[in-house]
């Protein structure tokens, strides 16, 4: 294993690696009578460009929710990860290559399903996350959660910024989600131009989570799309439209990217999340 920051040891792009498919089950049952809560990301398999893996939408997604568990940890709150879910809803980059996707209502059925199971064994609080900005996608995890909270019976919330929740239509006083604070504003923001796939943003974030499969001397020679508002709302309409607006795979400025910047990106949006979750569980008497 190659050495992170610091000689620590670097994640490994494994979509198992520290969540609870690595314990036992007496393991699992122990944690559930602790009290402890799970985290699940719910991501996809899509293209991300000619320079991030078709994977990117579950790792950044697990490693953000690393950070999540240490920072609880930290406030006596245990949590598990649960091992991401990765056949979502895939609309804008449906033309492309290793882009697939499930029907809405299969994925809102198996979340309900599994999210039943969870339930049974004694878990009381899931919380879901989203690494995956298709909203067709996200508004199936909403779907999902609330399938699941009917079903189960138990505290099961989307975690998620205001800006998405407005973007979806969703009511801000749903006890569906558990809405954090805004993170700050990109370094874009304010120039006119969108990143919004496999851009700064996102390739800052895998260039930190995981270097190794950044295709640096592709990236590198990446131009900025320089689109704006006008020409996200066409890629936003997916399939060709989206292929024909960024035949490339990407609209953002990769080139810019950086690892400092994705490790900040991270933790903060690691941090507000933490915070949200901490704040729910107080406002339910819960004792981890």
């Amino acid at each position: 294993m190659s050495a992170g920051p610091a000689g620590a040891p670097a994640p490994r792009p494994d979509v198992l690696a520290d969540t609870l498919a690595e314990l036992t089950w007496y393991e699992v049952e122990a944690a559930a009578r602790r009290g402890a809560v799970l985290l699940w990301a719910f991501g996809v398999v899509e293209q991300h460009g000619p320079h991030l893996p078709t994977g990117t939408d579950v790792y950044v997604p697990s490693a953000r929710l690393r950070e999540v568990r240490r920072l609880l940890a930290e406030r006596d709150v245990e949590a598990l990860i649960v091992p991401a879910y990765y056949w979502g809803v895939n609309v804008v980059s449906g033309s492309f290559p290793a882009s697939w996707g499930v029907r809405p209502e299969l994925m809102e059925q198996v979340m309900a399903d599994l999210l039943a199971g969870m339930a049974r064994d004694g878990f009381g609080h899931v919380f879901c996350f989203s690494g995956h900005g298709d909203a067709l996608h996200n508004r199936t995890v909403h779907a999902g959660v609330r399938a699941g909270r009917a079903r189960s019976g138990i505290d099961i919330s989307f975690v998620l910024e205001p800006e998405l929740a407005e973007r979806l239509g969703l009511d801000p006083d749903d006890p569906c989600l558990t809405r954090h604070a805004s993170p700050p504003p990109s370094p874009t923001s304010g120039s006119g131009e969108v990143d919004v796939h496999a851009g700064r943003w996102e390739t800052s974030l895998m260039m930190h989570a995981h270097p190794g499969l950044v295709r640096e001397d592709v990236r590198a020679q990446l131009a900025p799309t320089g689109l704006g508002p006008d020409q996200l709302a066409v890629w936003r309409r997916g399939y060709d439209e989206a292929r024909r607006t960024t035949p490339l795979g990407y609209l953002g400025d990769p080139a810019s990217a950086g690892r400092e910047e994705g490790q900040e990106t991270l933790r903060t949006g690691a941090e507000l999340a933490a915070d949200a979750i901490e704040a729910r569980l107080r406002s339910q008497g819960h004792r981890g």
